[in-house]
């Protein structure tokens, strides 16, 4: 008896450690608390994956927990009127100054916010994506359009992209301006991490529109997913245990944004996805060329290789059938994979990365990319940041770092829009 109760004694102990030593670096931004917030995260996702091995629910279906955890039911305020709106016919909760906060006259800046979860998880009613917005409105006096896109995996690429585009079309029409007083010369597109994917590549789809006619002001792209070629940059490898967001986890998202084909997620995972469409666009996600010798790690750049459908050495790469090697290589789903000519003229950015995420190097090397295009950048990087900590910002998970990061971002906004 005293035998099996040492025995459990061990069992739990040693899960107990499993769960809360996590090998996160001594200088990431209160350690501790990240590590005991990362433990929900990796619980929750190991529910999903033994969810998903019994058949009882799909991966994202369980994680979709964390979406309805964190929602709240957007309401008016004395300072912000909230009302949620379809531009043309997309669900968007739309927030404005209340009346007695306007000057009335004046026009006002916007913001269309695209919020984040790997195109499978998260939603613009999400408590730190509420708050975000609210900040916006009272202060910079503007009005933010937070869209609620369809997810994947039940909506793959295009939709969630086709869905953020219309919404954005829609609002940048005069009368539609006009409607909600804002200023058509100070309007930003904005996301963070699949958000800022969608926000790069609207921004780019905008500027090859030639029925477009109003212009957008800035970008702003926060630790965004910007390429799904080389899923084995530094940062990917040197970040892949890191807290919120394993490599594991980024390359599942990409994977269920493109196919319910479980086989693209193991080619993924041994980046061996690349297929003869996507081999002239390689040279576009160059880390070696265009990611600065300080964010190498001692790496030297070695090209993904380039599989066919046929081979018998590498995970299987899913049939062209439906299309997915296409879409991989697809400018709206990786904004990255564009000339430099695609990227002059697009409007101002504010790129924001952390040292301690996998996706690092995509927003490095879109910064590079836009700076040698001639694009005005400002590059915010947290030497201590994780990914995701810019939504930290209410309890129980209240990171200090997600409110320095939101002071920077709102007087980049007040200085540059």
């Amino acid at each position: 008896m005293r035998l099996k109760g040492l025995f459990f004694i061990f069992i739990w102990g040693a899960l107990t450690a499993y769960y809360i030593y996590t090998p996160v670096p001594e200088d990431i931004d209160e350690r501790w608390k990240l590590v005991i917030t990362d433990c929900f995260f990796r619980t929750l996702s190991h529910l999903a994956d033994f969810s998903e091995l019994l058949g009882l629910r799909d991966y994202m279906g369980v994680m979709m927990f964390i979406t309805f955890a964190e929602a709240v039911v957007p309401l008016s305020d004395e300072r912000v009127l909230v009302t949620e709106e379809r531009f043309d016919g997309v669900e968007v909760v739309l927030y404005q100054p209340a009346e007695h906060e306007s000057s009335g006259a004046e026009l006002r800046r916007a913001v269309v916010y695209i919020h984040g979860g790997g195109w499978c998880l998260g939603s613009s009613r999400m408590s730190p994506y509420d708050l975000l917005a609210r900040q916006m409105v009272t202060e910079l006096n503007a009005v933010v359009v937070s869209v609620e896109y369809r997810l994947a995996p039940a909506h793959h690429f295009p939709v969630p992209f086709e869905d953020v585009y219309q919404v954005v079309k829609h609002f940048l029409q005069a009368g539609v301006l006009a409607q909600y007083q804002v200023d058509p010369g100070r309007i930003a597109v904005s996301g963070d991490s699949a958000g800022g994917n969608l926000a790069a590549a609207v921004a780019q789809q905008l500027q090859q529109d030639p029925e477009q006619q109003v212009e957008l002001k800035a970008q702003v792209l926060l630790y965004p997913a910007v390429q799904a070629l080389d899923l084995n940059t530094p940062s990917y490898r040197q970040n892949q245990h890191m807290p919120i967001l394993p490599r594991t986890l980024m390359v599942r998202f990409w994977s269920e944004y493109f196919t319910s084909d479980k086989s693209l997620f193991q080619a993924m995972l041994a980046n061996a996805h690349n297929g003869p469409e996507s081999a002239s666009l390689l040279k576009f996600a160059d880390w070696g060329a265009f990611l600065p010798e300080r964010f190498r790690g001692g790496y030297n750049y070695t090209a993904p290789p380039v599989v066919s459908t046929a081979t018998t050495t590498t995970p299987a790469v899913p049939t062209t059938a439906d299309g997915v090697l296409r879409r991989m290589s697809d400018p709206r789903a990786s904004p990255l994979l564009v000339p430099d000519a695609s990227l002059r003229g697009l409007p101002r950015a504010y790129v924001l990365t952390c040292e301690y995420d996998v996706l690092r190097d995509d927003g490095v090397m879109y910064t590079t990319r836009l700076r040698r295009a001639g694009v005005p950048v400002t590059h915010e990087h947290y030497a201590g940041g994780f990914h995701g900590a810019l939504m930290f910002t209410t309890w129980p998970a209240e990171f200090a770092i997600a409110h320095r990061m939101t002071d920077n971002l709102l007087h980049w906004l007040k200085t540059n829009l």
